[in-house]
């Protein structure tokens, strides 16, 4: 049997809620398709956004949104989005499979969406190919009440009263597909930009810059001496791929070595988020500047008779393996990490939510998110589980891996078991405390499974009743390939 402990005595930091937050980039059928579907659609919504994925979305309590991209972002000119349908103009989104981009789906559609969900919207500004006038005049538009060229265009475009807007990233990808641009440049180009990101009217924007490319710890250094004084946030990258971008292998037809290969580059992110922290604390010790995971998740080859511009792909119990892992590294770390985005919210990479038509379904890692929910803004509590290295062809990773937190009188506990085929006995001993009563639910099943349109319930959360209270604690058998969630009252 082995041991699970948590410490209530031994408190931790935080657990930003928006660690729990989403992404959606004008990228295959992730707006167009999924999110959008235009007022006239027979498809169910509320000014042309479908309102299943809204609920989906506030069932998880999604705290926050970044749009339009990624990539997308650095070709995209607000303009372009905003007045009259008929009049909007149209663009070829040369990254995502140079398809026509309508302008349908703009900046008032966007604070619609976010507002149905109840959500921060989380907007990243055109650095690459964009102006700062371009990007000023963009937060004018949105955030000032007062009389200005640019208020006056949003009450002509229907809307009278300003919008808050939280947070706003200055650039994407500025060394890759945002620009190309050195780290030493950009610094410079995000301290100009960023001036003009200005606080209309009591709006306090928190700003976040570009950050490294995984593990480009040259990239952070250059950000935060030239640049660290003018951002609140800083941005990290990283994909789980297991062979790298020219072997990721299919997202369904895996075998076990390519699980545990994905499993084991996913716990990367742990060294990862430790070896930028300890850049970001040689020159901000009191983390006024937050680290922002904006883009994480898995990136398989896409389904076959896709597009393969659209970065369409299945997601499985693997899937939602990586998303706990990932979510209780989060946790672990949120003394510095304070946003995270997983790409992307519906039919894009490691997606939340699938369509097809009027069709919807909900991904096993979606149901990672609504297992994770509680631990949003809760306070991290100090916990220990005896786990023991397993995997097969070289690759390894721990069979067990946990986080705790807690919120009044409730401890909210998520453990995982990565073992694709044995259960493992459990003894939770709870110190500082005693519980009094508990619930819990169970997300398991074969490495491969996955909801598709024919069985849309195939993998959803189950009520966990192999649980007991005993002497010193809680005695359980977790199964293979599961994430359990237990909400215990002390």
């Amino acid at each position: 049997m082995r041991e699970l402990f948590i410490n209530t005595a031994k408190k931790g930091s935080k657990i930003n809620k928006n660690i729990y937050g989403h992404f959606a980039e004008h990228l295959g059928h992730c707006i167009y398709g999924g999110i959008f579907v235009g007022k006239n659609s027979i498809i169910p919504n509320m000014n042309g956004i479908r309102t299943d994925i809204v609920k989906a979305l506030r069932e998880i309590k999604a705290p926050v949104l970044r749009w339009p991209g990624g990539c997308f972002a650095d070709e995209y000119h607000w303009i372009d989005g905003i007045g009259p349908l008929e009049n909007r103009k149209k663009m070829v989104n040369t990254h995502w499979g140079g398809v026509t981009e309508d302008n349908s789906f703009g900046t008032h559609e966007f604070l619609d969406l976010c507002n149905q969900i109840g959500c921060e919207p989380y907007i990243t500004g055109n650095v690459g190919s964009g102006t700062v006038r371009e990007m000023s005049e963009w937060v004018e538009y949105i955030t000032f009440d007062g009389i200005s060229p640019m208020a006056q265009l949003r009450k002509q475009n229907g809307r009278e009263k300003s919008w808050k807007l939280k947070y706003f990233g200055v650039g994407n990808e500025n060394w890759g597909c945002g620009g190309n641009m050195r780290p030493e440049y950009y610094a410079d180009v995000y301290r100009n930009y960023q001036t003009y990101v200005r606080q209309y009217d009591h709006n306090k924007i928190f700003k976040i810059a570009c950050g490294p490319n995984t593990d480009d710890l040259h990239w952070t250094e250059v950000m935060m001496k030239i640049a660290g004084n003018y951002m609140d946030g800083l941005s990290l990258h990283y994909y789980t791929s297991p062979g790298g971008p020219k072997g990721r292998g299919s997202a369904v037809n895996f075998e076990r070595s390519k699980y545990y290969e994905t499993l084991q580059e996913a716990l990367r992110m742990e060294k990862l988020i430790e070896s930028h922290s300890i850049i970001m604390d040689k020159y901000d010790p009191e983390k006024h500047v937050g680290l922002v995971v904006d883009e994480w998740g898995n990136w398989f080859d896409v389904q076959e008779g896709t597009n393969p511009g659209f970065l369409f792909q299945q997601n499985t119990m693997r899937d939602a393996i990586v998303a706990a892992l990932t979510l209780n590294i989060f946790n672990s770390h949120s003394n510095r990490v304070v946003m995270a985005n997983i790409a992307q919210t519906v039919n894009v990479l490691q997606s939340m939510i699938l369509t097809e038509g009027e069709k919807m379904i909900l991904t096993p890692t979606y149901h990672v998110f609504d297992l994770y929910k509680d631990h949003q803004d809760a306070e991290l509590l100090d916990s220990y589980v005896e786990a023991q290295e397993i995997g097969v062809d070289g690759f390894s990773v721990p069979d067990l891996h946990v986080s705790a937190s807690k919120t009044d009188d409730t401890i909210h506990v998520t453990l995982v078991n990565t073992s694709d085929s044995e259960s493992r006995e459990i003894l939770c001993r709870i110190g500082g405390a005693s519980a009094k009563s508990f619930a819990s639910k169970i997300l398991t099943g074969a490495i491969n499974a996955h909801n598709d349109f024919d069985n849309p319930n195939q993998i959803k959360p189950k009520s966990f009743d192999d649980i007991k209270m005993a002497e010193n604690g809680l005695c359980f058998t977790i199964l293979p390939c599961s994430c359990l969630e237990i909400t215990i009252k002390v």
